[in-house]
Parts: structure tokens; C-alpha cells; sequence
């Protein structure tokens, strides 16, 4: 039995890669930072897909301790930890020059520096298994940047940079770290946009459409497999073909 936390899994991809690893048998833990409801049904689902153990886990991962306490609650409460799944994440938009330290700060902390020390305390009880997989949820917009961002964009552009390195650190320890990059997906956010900018930004993605949050998780289920184990230090773009590179 593998088990893994997802971080940010009480909705969108992030609860979508729960309930595709609950699917496929492993342990989860689920992550919410405010919705406990939300988080719970989350929790729920798994445990009707299939997962043998299902356990929900609060934390503001803005703040520096709590990456820390979430890993040591989560690996106690699922009797250990192969897999982290870095989603959580959170936006503070704006243009530049009316961005506030304060936006900045939250969204690199957030997004950025909340993977670094999540993943720091998971790779040390992945090195003691000889096995493990990290997978963090970059963007297009750290790949091709996005008006608007400046911070997010920063943020997830640091994750592949981060998943680079942190990759040649562990391979030989049977670790791989990689990273997926989505584009638009079905979401809130993107429901809730006026028809037409919906239709512009669908006119700028060759698929035609926006991606599902399934179809990010079954991604990450992949990666995190043993079929992937030869993948490593790879950022891998699904985005229906928005930003070939």
C-alpha cells in the first residue's frame, strides 16, 4: 500500500489526484487550508473509490512551520509517506506596479517556499524507503508568463527550477521529483469568467476546450507509479497544445 499527501485536495486538481490515487488503491491524506466541508467530502469520495485509508489534514501553508507539522501528521497518521503531491497554491493578481509586498510575499510563500520545506521533511523519510516520488504542480504561466502574475508566475517558474535540482539530488535513492505544468482547466475560476473571454482564451487552445482536472491526475498518477521510474527532473506541459515548446 503506497500512501500520499496531496496538498490543496479539498477541490479542483488537487481533489481530483486524490481520488484517482484513492482509486488506485493508496493511502491519502487530504489538505485543506479553510474549507474543512469541502475537505471532508473529499475525504469521503476516496474512501468510496477504493482507498484503504483516508485521513484530513488543516494547515496554512503560508506559514513556515506548518509544511513541517502537516508532513509529520500526515506520515503518522498513514503509518508513513511515498508520495507528496505539491498543489496547493493560492493567486494575488495585479500588475506590477500596483502590487503590494504583501501579495508577493503570500504567493511565493504559498506557492514557492511551502513546496521547499514540505518537500525537504518528505525526502527524508523517502530516503529511509528508498523510494519515493514528489510531484509539484507548476503552470504555464512560469513557463510563459502571464500579465497580471508577475508573482505567481515567479512562483511556478521557481517549482521547475526547484524540481530540477532536487531531482539529481535523490535519484539515487530510488526518488524521482518531477513536475506537471497545466494550462486552463475546468475549474470556478474559469466558470466563472463572462462567455467571451471564455471564448478568447478557448481560441488560443488548438485542443479547442479546457482541460479536465482528471485528466491533470491522471497524469500525476502516472508519475507517481512505478512505470515512471525512469522519468525524473521533468516538467511536462498538458495544456491541449496552448504553449508547444
Amino acid at each position: 500500500m503506497k500512501r500520499a499527501l496531496i496538498t490543496g485536495s479539498s477541490r479542483g486538481i488537487g481533489k481530483a489526484v486524490a481520488l484517482e490515487l484513492a482509486a488506485r488503491g493508496y493511502a491519502v491524506a487530504v489538505h485543506y487550508a479553510g474549507n474543512e466541508a469541502a475537505a471532508r467530502e473529499t475525504a469521503a469520495a476516496a474512501g468510496e473509490l477504493g482507498s484503504p485509508l483516508v485521513t484530513v489534514h488543516r494547515a496554512d501553508l503560508s506559514q513556515a512551520t506548518a509544511a513541517g507539522e502537516l508532513v509529520a501528521a500526515a506520515s503518522q497518521a498513514l503509518g508513513g509517506l511515498d508520495v507528496l503531491v505539491n498543489n496547493a497554491g493560492v493567486t494575488r493578481d495585479g500588475l506590477l506596479i500596483r502590487m503590494k509586498d504583501a501579495d508577493w510575499d503570500e504567493v511565493i510563500a504559498t506557492n514557492l517556499s511551502a513546496v521547499f520545506r514540505l518537500t525537504r521533511e518528505a525526502i527524508k523519510l523517502m530516503m529511509k524507503a528508498r523510494w519515493g516520488r514528489v510531484i509539484n504542480v507548476s503552470s504555464i504561466a512560469g513557463l510563459m508568463g502571464n500579465a497580471g502574475q508577475a508573482n505567481y508566475a515567479a512562483a511556478k517558474a521557481g517549482l521547475v527550477g526547484f524540481t530540477k535540482s532536487v531531482a539529481k539530488e535523490y535519484a539515487a535513492r530510488g526518488i524521482t521529483v518531477n513536475a506537471v505544468a497545466p494550462g486552463f482547466i475546468e475549474s470556478d475560476m474559469t466558470a466563472a469568467l463572462p462567455d467571451k473571454v471564455r471564448q478568447e482564451y478557448l481560441k488560443a487552445i488548438p485542443a479547442g476546450r479546457f482541460g479536465r482536472p482528471e485528466e491533470v491526475a491522471k497524469l500525476v498518477a502516472f508519475l507517481a507509479s512505478d512505470e515512471a521510474a525512469y522519468i525524473n527532473g521533468q516538467t511536462i506541459v498538458i495544456d491541449g497544445g496552448l504553449y508547444p515548446h
